[in-house]
């Protein structure tokens, strides 16, 4: 009987290890060995229930508002919408926001991407980037543009779907759109936000 015991505890301590181990995805790397952007994707595609990762849980959750869950009363999420790790902590608790135009991902999900450009908001006074982004792997990719200059001549009406999204989505928050800037003020503002 002891034998068993000891064989089952031998057996499952790993297993139990494991699944207490969290991932702490605001730390991982900003960037691969390979030099290519990470993007932690925190709403999937499509969502209209906001979720955040919760730096201290290490998890994610759902977003709050008043005490109840967050749900964007507006449509659902045109992309896939998350932070970039490693990047300083905004206003919010959060890394340098990013949204990333390609299928449906799963939250927890971290993708190799391209920027292709930046949508500036202002909210309450405060300038708000996102880096928009596709998927480094092309077979991941369901819009054929990696540069602002493809995205405005292949999809503008996909830029002004983005737009209106953000400056509509949260009527109370009364975001106001700034500009779009290319792929290498993207570059740039990815480096601005890096933790040293």
């Amino acid at each position: 009987m002891m034998k068993h015991l000891l064989y089952l505890f031998l057996l499952l301590t790993p297993t139990l290890l494991l699944v207490s181990c969290k991932t702490d995805y605001q730390n991982i790397p900003t960037y691969t060995g390979t030099r290519q952007l990470q993007a932690v994707i925190e709403v999937p595609a499509g969502n209209n229930h906001q979720l955040k990762y919760d730096l201290k849980k290490q998890e994610f959750v759902n977003a709050k508002d008043a005490g109840k869950d967050k749900l964007v009363e507006f449509l659902p999420f045109p992309g896939n919408y998350g932070f970039i790790p490693s990047t300083e902590l905004g206003q919010n608790d959060r890394g340098l926001n990013i949204l990333v135009l390609s299928e449906r991902v799963e939250t927890g999900s971290v993708l190799e991407v391209l920027p292709v450009g930046v949508l500036q908001l202002e909210t309450a006074g405060n300038l708000e980037p996102v880096i928009v982004a596709v998927p480094a792997r092309p077979s991941d990719r369901t819009i054929s543009a990696t540069t602002m200059s493809e995205l405005t001549k292949k999809y503008p009406a996909a830029k002004e779907i983005i737009r209106l999204w953000f400056t509509h989505e949260n009527p109370a928050l009364n975001t106001k759109f700034v500009a779009w800037r290319d792929e290498q003020f993207a570059d740039q503002e990815i480096q601005r936000w890096m933790k040293l």
